[in-house]
């Protein structure tokens, strides 16, 4: 299955261990263009990984965040001016008012698990 949609994975780690990791390689496997967004621009799963969303030159599908609010709070008009189709917040990266800013801006959200999404076939936009 090859989706060629963008999904940005906010806060990707370079750690096996995380979400934002386990996420990356199984968004990929999927068939998703993905496209890890972390200050250290490391490379994640061999990925070329933007240091700040700003930086992301393409449409974006959706943006699965691993951000906490505070740092959310810090790049909040980054998630808005980057223009989203949807903003999944994933288990304690729930945050009110960035949510409301985004419905106000016609970005579908999403409180979810990535990774549920993806195991469950529930993950594209249109189901």
């Amino acid at each position: 299955m090859n989706n060629n949609k963008n999904v940005v994975v906010l806060g990707a780690s370079v750690k096996s261990e995380r979400y934002s990791n386990m996420a990356v390689s199984l968004l990929a496997k999927k068939g998703y263009n993905v496209i890890p967004v972390h200050p250290s621009g490391l490379s994640v799963n061999g990925l070329k990984t933007y240091k700040s969303l700003s930086e992301v030159n393409l449409p974006i599908d959706t943006i699965s965040m691993y951000v906490n609010p505070k740092q959310a709070k810090t790049i909040r008009n980054e998630i808005i001016q980057s223009s989203p189709k949807r903003v999944i917040f994933n288990p304690g990266t729930e945050d009110n008012d960035l949510e409301k800013e985004c419905r106000t801006h016609n970005i579908i959200v999403e409180e979810a698990c990535t990774l549920v999404l993806l195991k469950t076939d529930s993950f594209n936009i249109e189901r």
